[in-house]
């Protein structure tokens, strides 16, 4: 007997992506981290995953057939809806249209005339981009986007309860930060599983190449147990220790925030309020969720233009 042919399954997610949906794919591999792609649905298969085609992506030298392959659930989101006004600002967090896709980084330097200059922090390169060229930063979560655009309208719990995210304010007057050693810092690192996550450093020493050998406050040596592991960092993965903000009584369903799990703290979104002082937190780069306690968590900000910065509350 024929097997029947394997149907998109009917949860609430799924029923947006059937085949022939327009999506945008995103790709993980090394050199396309934070990247995403223009395609459509080709059929569904089992375990949440999907055949897709890419838009711009080609198989042959001709240009005619797209590269066609199979992702998971997780790598699919709609297309973004368009936004009229884009009022762009130094700080903003953007995608930029490069190599035929969307990639995120954040607007670094105003040049005048509508062109900006874009740091990517996954590459630790500065492009330039025009008005034409660039978007606000959106996250597909839990079937909703994040912060929401102004025209989305949808029941579902999440968005019952979202507010619009309001434009990053500064949380602290420009910091004239230099590099000594000595110096507390935190550290991102952009290994496989540790991509959006920081932690507590000491500079050691200057070393070539825009680098700065560092020394961790809780990894030791892995051939050492009694010494601290230190490791050369880009400069551009090395941050000032965030400003202690206000206490914050409870935080609200899509506050961004830091949490704080294996020795660092991990930027993500509050997805659900528990009570009793406790959270559940959905990250981004792992497409994970997990329950912390309201003591684990501290307000997300981002160090930009030797400038700290947080989402405004409303």
């Amino acid at each position: 007997m024929a097997s029947k042919p394997t149907t998109c399954s009917s949860s609430a997610t799924s029923t947006i992506f059937r085949p022939g949906t327009l999506v945008e794919i995103s790709n993980n591999v090394d050199g396309y981290y934070g990247s995403w792609f223009t395609g459509k649905i080709v059929r569904c298969l089992r375990g949440h995953k999907f055949v897709v085609e890419y838009d711009k992506i080609m198989v042959d030298d001709e240009g005619t057939k797209g590269l066609q392959e199979t992702v998971n659930r997780s790598q699919l989101r709609p297309i973004p809806p368009e936004e009229i006004i884009q009022d762009f600002q130094v700080g903003d967090e953007v995608d930029a249209y490069h190599n035929d896709g969307w990639w995120k980084g954040r607007i670094s330097e105003s040049f005048g005339g509508g062109m900006w200059a874009v740091y990517f922090k996954d590459w630790s390169e500065q492009q330039a981009y025009s008005d034409e060229q660039l978007r606000r930063h959106h996250k597909w979560v839990n079937g909703s986007w994040i912060p929401p655009f102004p025209q989305q309208d949808d029941d579902t719990e999440i968005k019952e309860t979202a507010r619009e995210k309001a434009p990053e304010t500064v949380t602290g007057d420009k910091v004239d930060f230099k590099f000594k050693p000595g110096t507390l810092v935190e550290v991102c690192s952009e290994e496989d599983g540790f991509k959006g996550a920081w932690f507590c450093a000491t500079l050691i020493e200057p070393k070539a190449g825009w680098k700065f050998e560092v020394e961790y406050d809780s990894f030791v040596d892995d051939e050492d147990d009694y010494k601290l592991l230190r490791e050369e960092i880009s400069i551009f993965h090395i941050r000032p220790v965030p400003p202690k903000t206000d206490d914050i009584d409870e935080f609200k369903v899509l506050d961004e925030v830091d949490a704080y799990y294996r020795d660092g703290w991990w930027v993500g979104v509050v997805s659900k309020v528990l009570g009793d002082s406790k959270y559940v937190i959905y990250f981004i780069n792992s497409n994970e969720e997990m329950e912390f306690q309201h003591s684990e968590l501290r307000v997300h900000q981002d160090w930009v233009d030797n400038k700290w910065v947080m989402a405004s509350k409303v």
